[in-house]
Formats: C-alpha cells, sequence, structure tokens
C-alpha cells in the first residue's frame, strides 16, 4: 500500500498517540510521582509513559519509556485499555494503556527527569495525589476483563471520562 492510498485529508480530525502503563510487583503498583518542577502535574502520581515517536508501534513506545523513565524492562505487557481525549482544537489524544506483572526483584528503580519512580501499596492508592483520572481509570484498567475503551469529552466542568 502506498501512503497516499490512506486517503489522509487535512480537514480529517487527529491525535497524539501516547501510551502509560501500570506494573504489579508483591501487591505494589509502580507510579511515578512527577518533579516538581514539571509543567504538566507536579508532585502528582502517574503511570510512566510518553510519547509515541515517529516510526513506533505503542508497544515498543511503551517499552521505550518504561525504560528510560524507571529503568525496568518488563518481559510482557499487555495493552489493557484505549482512551480518547478529544481536545476543544485538534489534535486530540490517543492514549494506549498497558499492564503488566513484575515476576522478579526490580532492584533500584532510576529516577528520570519525569520523576520519581515509587512501588505504592495498592491499598494505599486512594491516599496519595494521584493525577485527577487515575481514580477512576485505574480500578477498570487493574480489574476489568478485556480492554477498556473511553473517551473523555468537553463539558462545562472540563475533560469528563466517559467508558463503553
Amino acid at each position: 500500500m502506498q501512503p497516499d492510498d490512506q486517503r489522509v485529508e487535512k480537514t480529517d480530525y487527529t491525535v497524539i498517540p501516547r501510551v502509560m502503563t501500570f506494573l504489579k510487583w508483591d501487591n505494589r503498583l509502580l507510579l511515578l510521582q512527577g518533579s516538581p518542577d514539571k509543567k504538566r502535574w507536579p508532585g502528582m502520581y502517574n503511570g510512566p509513559g510518553g510519547h509515541v515517536e515517529p516510526g513506533e508501534t505503542p508497544y515498543q513506545a511503551v517499552v521505550r519509556e518504561l525504560q528510560e523513565e524507571t529503568g525496568l524492562v518488563v518481559p510482557e505487557l499487555v495493552l489493557r485499555g484505549v482512551v480518547h481525549i478529544t481536545m476543544p482544537q485538534p489534535p486530540g489524544v490517543m492514549l494506549f494503556v498497558f499492564t503488566g506483572e513484575v515476576t522478579f526483584d526490580p532492584g533500584e528503580l532510576r529516577d528520570s527527569v519525569e520523576g520519581l519512580p515509587v512501588w505504592v501499596p495498592l491499598d494505599e492508592l486512594d491516599t496519595l495525589p494521584l493525577v485527577d483520572d487515575l481514580y477512576v481509570l485505574l480500578p477498570r484498567i487493574l480489574e476489568a476483563p478485556g480492554i477498556v475503551s473511553a473517551r473523555y469529552i468537553l463539558t462545562g466542568n472540563g475533560l469528563q471520562i466517559e467508558f463503553d
């Protein structure tokens, strides 16, 4: 197939692909506490992740981001969610959420410019300053069977998540 066969028009809605991962180990979840000087969500906890680079698959991107932000290489990650974030003006964001199990002692985690990786006991998640949507998204990603499909839409109260 040739690139022109894709029929991409400049008027088509576009999205920026991003990835995020949540790893479990010994009844703990790996989160990244954002650097205090970070532009978005400083000091708040989120899953390691980031942008998909040109030519990468979402899987390749999540493996790279996980290694860059924590130093971990996990042999198997599973796609568990696809979230479409519709912004007031294009482009939007298409977030691919992965999970995995760490079956080995992960040893020391490596800090990055993005923040500090922390193993958080699962029963303490609600006591941390999580990025707002994680309180709703995490239980579905970690517990629901299959792939979670969701979208954010703009309302009078900002972006609100809806699940299929």
